[in-house]
């Protein structure tokens, strides 16, 4: 197989990529020889990710290490950073629950001065990867909140929790790069695809110092379903939407 860009190109190309300049931009300046090059064209044609083949993906500007396996932060997200930042005090404590790679914590910590970041997953994949990309005595491994150091509880200023939303029946319907490539855990959202959210409102005032937030990323039609949720948590709530990023934010605050 050529390893000239035209040639990464041509096959990126014919396999559907769609942007496969870019793609071959980024292939070529990631291998570090003709060969590395050819082993990495081969996996992307196979259809694995971009990020998982060059290592990151760019999120709010930030180059976060993505291990396979692992979420892949979405560019929508970033509406649920702006959110996060626009609420944000000074020198916050923010925890990334459901954190994947990291990328929201990693960025939160960047942009907010002084920021007291933490990370919480189930899956060990991505509290590996996690540990990567922010201090890795702050990244905790276990389901939800139970990780947790104690000491957290009542003083966290932002809580992002970038829960999996897609309904149980829904997965398989995603792109092949998600439902064949991340874990599903990440995914899977149960029945109605707020499962996880639900447990996350029930438990969120317990962590939310006074006046702290609650952020959550959901799909548009269980936009008032996650408000439901969020105000039997005893928490205030409001919806949070961006046509341009196409995404959907649920706002909490604790009383």
């Amino acid at each position: 197989m050529s390893s000239s860009l035209d040639g990464v190109v041509a096959r990126l190309r014919a396999a559907g990529c769609v942007f496969a300049e870019d793609e071959a931009g980024l292939l070529a300046s990631a291998a570090e020889s003709a060969d590395a090059l050819d082993a990495m064209v081969e996996r992307r044609v196979a259809g694995e990710p971009l990020e998982y083949v060059v290592g990151w993906a760019e999120f709010c500007g930030l180059r976060v290490a993505v291990e396979p396996g692992v979420f892949v932060p979405r560019r929508r997200t970033e509406f649920m950073v702006g959110e996060a930042v626009r609420n944000a005090p000074p020198k916050p404590v923010v925890v990334d629950l459901c954190c994947g790679s990291g990328a929201l914590g990693a960025v939160l910590g960047t942009v907010l001065e002084g920021a007291e970041v933490y990370a919480a997953d189930v899956d060990p994949a991505a509290v590996r990867c996690a540990r990567r990309n922010l201090p890795a005595e702050r990244v905790f491994e276990g389901d939800l909140f139970a990780p947790l150091p104690g000491e957290l509880r009542g003083r966290v200023d932002i809580l992002a929790a970038n829960v999996p939303y897609v309904p149980t029946g829904e997965v398989g319907l995603l792109p092949a790069e998600a439902r064949d490539h991340e874990a599903r855990v990440a995914l899977d959202g149960g029945e109605d695809g707020l499962a996880v959210l639900r447990r996350v409102a029930a438990e969120a005032g317990g962590w939310l110092a006074p006046g702290g937030r609650l952020l959550v990323e959901t799909g548009e039609r269980q936009a008032e379903a996650a408000v439901a949720a969020f105000e039997r948590g005893g928490l205030a709530a409001r919806v949070a939407a961006s046509e341009e990023w196409h995404a959907t934010v649920v706002v909490g605050t604790r009383r």
